[in-house]
């Protein structure tokens, strides 16, 4: 059966990015054939310069003519090859970027559906009723620690002129304890008339254990 209508190909069909490596391949062989033709037309160029007119030089110019004829050629399927290898690497670029659209989608579709369900587990209207549990424990938790932070029987009522009349006695109070020598240094403990005047028939002043003895 194979004989009478052939088998099928086992060779693989080729591939975008394998025909631009072949193009570019084929590119690059022409480019080392223009770069020869272009060294053989210098040369031709600088022979002729330094000849006169004659059979010679014009024998030299219709080389010339056709090495630049063939370079003309090759230019030519060059560029075309130049271009076909854009193309191909457009599509194959057009290509990349659909096949990532297409796992960006998927991953996207999947993300979505494991969202839903993940989400569909929650119930809203428990969560709403935990949040109103939560500001109500809140407000409760503040006034307990404002019961707690109360003070006990402090008066409210006090004025600046009671307060007046508190600073003043106290000045009073003040003017008493010094004028009977009350926290003055050397003479505490010791009337303020024994500390300022001593008589005149006593040697030395009385000394403050032996005063504290007298006193207690």
């Amino acid at each position: 059966m194979n004989r009478l209508f052939g088998s099928k190909s086992a060779t693989p069909k080729p591939t975008l990015n394998s025909a631009i490596s072949n193009t570019e391949t084929h590119i690059e062989s022409l480019d080392v054939k223009l770069a020869k033709l272009t060294a053989e037309l210098s040369t031709y160029q600088s022979r002729m310069s330094k000849m006169r007119d004659g059979p010679g030089k014009s024998a030299l110019r219709s080389k010339a003519l056709k090495v630049l004829q063939r370079r003309k050629q090759l230019e030519t399927q060059r560029d075309s090859l130049s271009q076909q290898s854009w193309n191909m690497t457009q599509a194959s670029m057009m290509t990349d970027n659909l096949t990532n659209t297409m796992a960006t989608v998927d991953a996207m579709k999947g993300a979505s559906k494991q969202l839903r369900k993940q989400y569909g587990k929650i119930d809203v209207d428990k969560v709403e009723r935990m949040q109103d549990e939560m500001a109500e424990l809140m407000e409760l938790g503040d006034e307990i620690q404002g019961s707690l932070g109360r003070s006990y029987d402090v008066p409210e009522d006090v004025d600046e002129a009671e307060l007046d009349a508190e600073l003043e006695a106290l000045g009073e109070e003040a003017g008493y304890e010094a004028g009977f020598g009350v926290g003055a240094g050397e003479g505490e403990g010791v009337p303020g008339f024994m500390v300022d005047e001593v008589p005149q028939f006593v040697d030395e002043p009385p000394e403050m254990g032996k005063v504290k003895e007298a006193a207690g």
